[in-house]
């Protein structure tokens, strides 16, 4: 069964930088379009940042500049790399794959404190 993996590198300090990675299982990968999405407490999830099989990325407003989102294919991986890291980015982050039904990972609960 597809299964995605969320883990964290570094630890969670106003400005950053923290990655998240999120490994995916029983996928092509490669042929995969994957996305991170947040939701904050009391807020609808949202979408963060998504990149294409061919690695073409969109990222929403509040993200832009701060955020990259990359694949290693060959590791089955998709990575947020988060810079400048503001209290608002305060969310669970969720790794989302989308193959005829969304697929999501655990959520990775990051805490930016003012």
């Amino acid at each position: 069964h597809v299964e995605l993996v969320e883990s964290v590198v570094g630890s969670v300090q106003p400005g950053g930088p923290v990655r998240l990675s999120c490994a995916a299982s029983s996928i092509i990968f490669s042929a995969t379009a994957m996305n991170w999405y947040r939701q904050a407490p009391g807020k609808q999830r949202e979408l963060v940042a998504g990149i294409s099989s061919g690695g073409n990325t969109n990222y929403a407003d509040s993200v832009k500049g701060r955020f990259t989102i990359s694949r290693d294919n060959a590791k089955n991986t998709v990575y947020l790399q988060m810079n400048n890291l503001k209290p608002e980015d305060t969310a669970v982050y969720y790794c989302n794959a989308y193959i005829f039904r969304n697929f999501w990972g655990q959520g990775t609960k990051v805490t930016v404190s003012s």
